[in-house]
């Protein structure tokens, strides 16, 4: 089997409901994605799911991978990394690299023909996941309505924004602990504040949570790439430190693993794609550090999760990413099931691609559409100031 090509397509789709965070509590409900899809000359094509930055670097570093055997995906990814070694594997590169290894992961799966959880050596078709609402922008009916809706399918866990109000962030981690225990278990409760603390504030203010309820994980308190910062909220802490979902390659974890600054690590097909983000869980192994798999359209990265024998949870969102295509997963009983489609379980819906596609995103339809907030990290900013502030 030798890859003859790599098609393109941009495509805009609305969420199910608002989705926001401490940086942008306004909220988006617009997305723009892009299909990838990666054609061989015996008729299968491996497909990926990216983001729209992305799309001149697929078609540059495809180059490397035409005529070649998609089978032999950890020397092809190596390929790519060491092509932008000068620039480094970070930014649009990276995610470049990492939407075609998964593209590639799902060629050598449908060349076995079967899902991709048994090409990578899974046992089980099972994964245990937690709800997340990214959901700064909702009222607390809003709120309620989602957990509540998880615990119906059986999940009782769940991660909540915060940042903007402590007195708002403590009301609303107990709707979400209230509508978790329908699920009739015992909740299991984690924050994410999205980089948008100093190390001072985060200490003070899940200090106040934890007066209150027991915190299993703090997401990203501080910024992600602040192993000292991390470290000290670790150690003034109950709740354990979450972090690594921004982060490209292994290499970018390593500060974090040696100086104790990380006790779940985040993965995701951002961390350098499968084979990347197999890297880093190996290195967290090594350590007796749990990971944590990120949200993606389709759940697909939920293959990795189901064979990575330290895989903790996977981030569920269920806000319709999927627009475009269907997808061979389901939630029972509070797990994920994969299905036996070959490959990921995707398959492009060509006319609602078509009805769908862009020229280019439109504005607000990329994550987080207004950046960092303005004063995260320096000083309180009120719930009401407007969030283009952050934009000056």
């Amino acid at each position: 089997m030798k890859i003859t090509g790599v098609r393109t397509q941009l495509y805009e789709y609305e969420f199910t409901r608002l989705l926001g965070d401490a940086n942008s509590p306004t909220g988006r409900r617009k997305a723009c994605d892009l299909a990838i899809m990666l054609d061989t000359d015996e008729g299968l094509t491996g497909v990926s799911i990216g983001t729209p930055g992305a799309r001149p670097h697929v078609h540059a570093l495809s180059e490397l991978l035409l005529g070649k055997d998609p089978r032999g995906v950890r020397g092809l990814w190596k390929r790519m990394v060491d092509k932008v070694f000068k620039g480094g594997n970070e930014g649009a590169a990276n995610d470049a690299i990492g939407v075609l290894d998964v593209a590639l992961w799902d060629l050598k799966a449908k060349g076995n023909n079967e899902p991709l959880w048994k090409t990578l050596g899974a046992s089980t078709r099972h994964v245990n996941i937690y709800a997340s609402g990214i959901e700064t922008p909702l009222d607390d009916t809003e709120l309620r309505s989602f957990y509540e809706g998880m615990a119906q399918q059986g999940v009782s866990a769940g991660k909540l924004k915060v940042g903007l109000d402590r007195d708002s962030d403590l009301r609303r981690i107990g709707i979400m602990h209230d509508a978790l225990a329908k699920s009739g278990k015992k909740p299991s409760l984690m924050i994410d504040a999205n980089e948008y603390w100093s190390t001072k504030q985060a200490v003070r203010h899940i200090r106040h949570f934890e007066e209150h309820f027991d915190l299993a994980w703090v997401e990203e308190p501080v910024r992600r790439w602040d192993y000292r910062g991390l470290r000290a909220v670790g150690q003034n802490v109950r709740a354990a430190i979450a972090t690594g979902e921004n982060l490209n390659d292994v290499g970018n974890f390593m500060s974090l693993v040696d100086n104790q600054a990380v006790d779940i690590v985040q993965i995701g097909c951002g961390t350098s794609g499968i084979t990347g983000a197999m890297q880093v869980a190996n290195l967290a192994y090594a350590f007796e550090l749990p990971v944590a798999m990120m949200n993606c359209p389709g759940n697909f990265m939920g293959h990795l999760a189901a064979c990575l024998p330290n895989h903790l949870m996977l981030e569920y969102v269920g806000a319709d990413h999927e627009a475009a295509f269907e997808f061979d997963n389901k939630i029972e009983s509070g797990w994920l099931v994969l299905g036996d489609l070959p490959g990921l379980g995707i398959v492009f819906d060509d006319e609602k691609l078509s009805e769908l596609a862009v020229e280019r995103p439109s504005p607000g339809a990329g994550p987080s559409p207004f950046g960092r907030r303005r004063g995260a990290g320096l000083y309180e900013v009120g719930p009401d100031e407007p969030a283009e502030l952050s934009s000056e």
